[in-house]
């Protein structure tokens, strides 16, 4: 997995771009590829400051459009809707697309208090989250006193390790240079010296808008001067309402005069203090009032060169040009090489960035969030495209899906049932099926094609050809038949059928490979910020040790398809040797079964459930295993017990459970649970297209 890194913010103006500047110029020493993501952005990447300012400084081989996820604007009306989901569903697509132009992606979070309201306080880490990336905490230092410092790491780190997002490092920045070190040592006591916490030093430069960005911010005029030296920063403001004389013992180095434009004797008095050795030399000279000068002035300016100053003209009264003025903050932008300088200076002379650089190598982007786990779906199944058949064409979700599906184009599919009667119900749900092919079983011209095949196959069983024909008219008969014979590559039914139901044909005439003794099943438990893989929760009562270990040894393959790195833990209500009695046997013999078959394969047991996800209680029960704490693969010793944990999660903790997935079947077919959502049937369909490209 490529490596990545999120920089979080919950607080406004904290100077998240000083430390992306920083910890991008860190990298650049090792990386070629570096990429640069903004979940949130301020407007379209064009306008984007900080898009444009890393992409020039690094010279980024991205597009300045992958740099971001979604606008402000497009934020606040989906979350105003209640529709968070697709926000971030919106904001993992458009990441990872940009991550795959790039070996490493630096994704900046949203300074949230400049969206909406709408948007609470954790929306930044529940980001972090679903992009599954290690995160960097940047704090704002500014005008806070100490326990307020405290007070803000405490409730950050308190909100990352809720949802169990991992957190590298906090960079407290733009502190009160006199606090400093006796902030360091109290927040080291604070957290025992287990968190990397660095402080950065409030910088006023870094802080001073530049006169191109006020000059924006007023829409101002331009009248008189060169019209490049709009990077320049305003160190302060002087308001010229006095004489000359008075004005000059006023003057500053880089300030910005404001006054009306009728004033000529002050735009004279600003050029004579630049010519002369004894003043110094402000940035500009912003006219207020919608007054530009006097035709004389104005020729009198033209001819300047050297002493030339940038004179814009403004429609605001005084009063109002130097509020509004006063309320730009500043900014780095591409081309402020001072600033830029400064800003980098700040970062390398106060972080440790020897230790903060192996603590990113150290933690890999590993995790993989539900919406992840269905972008990677999509993505997979739309790499090969197949051809699904869904026979319950009678059910409404069935249909919502199947446009789902079209529109995202990941797979092709037949939906069984009366043409008519399906297109008719469609349109009263205002669904488009277009390109979605449809057939009736009974009045299909393979409906005797496939009995005559069915009872072939089925005749030393008893079958006659009546009951070849009568079976064809059942829908999962005929979808099952058309798998069998690669007219499609893969079926999803159980929406309004039985699980038996459904499978029942699939084991009659598609059967296994020869070294796959049973056809079990997982579910692929989408928790909150990881996938798990459960099995066998649907197919085996009471499976014995071989049977076990085939389903150890089939659902680590699966899980391995999804790109889930299996680390299999055979579950049982004992840990290790610390218990006895035939149920533990029979596990315990299952493992070396696996271990047998599969010597490469992560796999350990018997272990209770909390030994295998929890490293501390691992650790404590089973030290010298690979498995404990670290398990991706949960195999349960019965149905009993693997049917009711699985809903009891799912249930309780409200994980998406997506199954059962069949696997040891020859060809996919997998069940859909009757009280399925349309999403559960659109990401089974998805999971059948990526089983059929690596079927036999």
């Amino acid at each position: 997995m490529k490596e990545s890194l999120y920089i979080a913010s919950l607080e406004a103006n904290s100077g998240k771009l000083v430390v992306s500047l920083g910890i991008m110029e860190m990298l650049s020493s090792r990386i070629d590829r570096l990429g640069f993501f903004r979940p949130i952005s301020t407007g379209t990447a064009e306008k984007d400051t900080h898009i444009k300012l890393i992409a020039d400084r690094f010279s980024l081989s991205m597009k300045t459009k992958q740099m971001v996820g979604v606008t402000h604007e497009q934020a606040r009306a989906w979350i105003a809707a209640g529709d968070e989901k697709k926000l971030l569903r919106e904001i993992v697509s458009r990441y990872k697309q940009a991550e795959a132009s790039c070996d490493f992606l630096l994704c900046e979070g949203p300074d949230l208090t400049q969206l909406s309201d709408a948007l609470d306080y954790d929306l930044s880490i529940r980001i972090a989250r679903e992009l599954g990336a290690p995160s960097i905490y940047v704090s704002s230092g500014f005008n806070e006193q100490i326990t307020d410092l405290l007070e803000n790491v405490r409730v950050a780190e308190k909100t990352f390790r809720k949802f169990n997002c991992p957190l590298l490092a906090v960079l407290i920045n733009r502190v009160n240079p006199n606090i400093i070190e006796k902030a360091k040592s109290e927040l080291k006591n604070l957290f025992d010296g287990q968190l990397l916490i660095d402080l950065l030093p409030e910088i006023e430069e870094l802080r001073n808008p530049s006169l191109g960005e006020i000059v924006e911010k007023l829409n101002g005029e331009w009248i008189s001067g060169p019209k490049d030296r709009a990077q320049r920063s305003v160190h302060d403001f002087k308001v010229a309402a006095m004489g000359p004389s008075n004005f000059l013992t006023h003057l500053e180095k880089d300030d910005l005069i404001i006054t009306p434009g009728d004033r000529a004797d002050i735009i004279l008095t600003t050029i004579c203090a630049i010519a002369s050795k004894n003043y110094s030399s402000p940035v500009g000279i912003l006219l207020s009032g919608n007054l530009p000068p006097d035709p004389p002035i104005l020729s009198l300016l033209e001819g300047l060169d050297e002493l030339a100053v940038p004179i814009y003209k403004v429609s605001t009264d005084t009063y109002r040009t130097i509020m509004l003025a006063a309320s730009v903050t500043g900014t780095i932008q591409p081309g402020q090489e001072g600033k830029i300088a400064r800003a980098l200076g700040v970062f390398e002379n106060n972080v440790n960035i020897t230790a903060l650089e192996e603590k990113i190598r150290a933690t890999p982007s590993s995790t993989m969030s539900p919406l992840m786990f269905e972008y990677s779906l999509f993505q997979r199944a739309k790499s090969q495209k197949k051809h699904i058949v869904l026979p319950e064409g009678d059910d409404d979700r069935i249909l919502q899906a199947a446009e789902i599906l079209r529109l995202r184009d990941v797979v092709d599919l037949t939906i069984l049932g009366e043409e008519d009667k399906i297109k008719t119900r469609a349109a009263t749900l205002g669904l488009k099926l277009d390109g979605i092919n449809f057939i009736n079983p009974p009045e299909s011209r393979l409906h005797k094609e496939f009995a005559k095949k069915f009872f072939e196959l089925r005749k030393h069983k008893g079958i006659t050809m009546d009951n070849a024909l009568d079976s064809m008219d059942d829908v999962s008969y005929f979808g099952t038949m058309m798998v069998n014979l690669d007219m499609a590559d893969g079926m999803v039914s159980g929406a309004s059928h039985t699980t038996a139901h459904t499978i029942r044909p699939a084991f009659q005439f598609i059967g296994t490979p020869p070294d796959v003794l049973i056809v079990s099943s997982i579910f692929l438990m989408c928790m909150d910020t990881r996938v798990l893989v459960y099995g066998d929760c649907a197919i085996n009562p009471n499976p014995n040790s071989e049977q076990l270990a085939e389903i150890a040894i089939s659902s680590a393959r699966t899980a391995e398809t999804f790109g889930i790195e299996p680390v299999v833990a055979m579950l049982s209500y004992s840990t290790g040797a610390s218990g006895t009695g035939a149920d533990v046997e029979l596990v315990r013999k299952a493992v070396e079964i696996a271990k047998l078959r599969q010597p490469t394969l992560k796999i350990d047991g018997p272990i209770q459930y909390d030994a295998a996800i929890d490293a501390t209680v691992g650790d404590k029960k089973m030290p010298n295993s690979t498995v404990a704490g670290k398990a991706t693969v949960f195999i349960f010793p019965d149905l009993n017990t693997g049917n009711n944990t699985y809903k009891a999660v799912q249930r309780s903790s409200g994980a998406v459970a997506i199954g059962p997935v069949l696997q040891g079947l020859n060809k996919p077919v997998n069940d859909l649970s009757r009280g399925c959502l349309i999403t559960d049937i659109v990401n089974t369909v998805a999971i059948t297209a990526i089983q059929a490209q690596d079927s036999i």
